[in-house]
């Protein structure tokens, strides 16, 4: 099994992030078993049932996110929080578009949780993964785009050893190291902010590993 370390510079946690990193190795990510269609069902009927464009824009999690981007200078337009981005999605279209059962299941306990929740193939990446700020020389290629973006310095993102970006803040993750049917071995965040107590972001980090492993199979831990 590939060994590498998660580092969190300092610098960030003064912002006020609050971060878990999970591992689980040993996914079946090819399955949708008939008891995870029933989990995903419930879980959007709920979701749709509790959740309103209204209730989103007073959430303090979706809030906090804001806070945190203002902070280091991410412009609101066009970089809504994770979790709002999901739910915005949900709600407009009164439906919930599958991906493949490990990115849904981290895309619903996101909505549920408002919490940042994103997943990285640890077969596509280079060395260690660090949550730093940037420098503003990294190599930053956005999910679902083929040109290089460039990057301001002081945005606290997810860069592993090769100098690549894996993901900008918590709001875009990247082609290099998506999840896809054959990925096994998977390097999550789960991330929160000066609205999150450390202990909720844990609580959701043990969710995470509970969930994706009774369905998916595999081992999971906190690193």
């Amino acid at each position: 099994m590939k060994n590498f370390q998660f580092k969190i510079q300092q610098e960030v946690l003064d912002l006020g992030v609050k971060i878990k990193g999970v591992r689980i190795h040993g996914i079946n990510n090819t399955v949708y078993f008939s008891s995870l269609n029933d989990y995903i069902d419930v879980h959007v009927k709920r979701l749709l049932e509790n959740n309103t464009l209204d209730t989103l824009k007073e959430n303090q999690i979706i809030q906090g996110f804001y806070d945190l981007h203002k902070e280091v200078g991410i412009p609101k337009r066009k970089n809504l929080p994770a979790s709002e981005n999901l739910l915005k999605n949900l709600l407009k279209k009164q439906g919930f578009h599958k991906i493949n059962p490990l990115v849904d299941i981290y895309n619903l306990i996101s909505m549920d949780t408002k919490l940042a929740l994103g997943a990285h193939d640890l077969a596509k990446t280079e060395g260690n993964i660090s949550l730093k700020l940037t420098t503003g020389n990294e190599n930053y290629i956005p999910l679902g785009s083929e040109e290089a973006k460039v990057v301001k310095a002081g945005i606290y993102s997810y860069i592993d050893d090769a100098n690549d970006i894996i993901c900008f803040s918590e709001i875009r993750q990247v082609d290099k190291t998506k999840v896809t049917n054959e990925s096994e071995d998977i390097f999550f965040i789960v991330q929160g902010n000066k609205e999150t107590s450390d202990k909720y972001v844990e609580e959701v980090a043990k969710e995470l590993i509970t969930v994706v492993t009774y369905y998916l199979r595999g081992v999971g831990e906190i690193i």
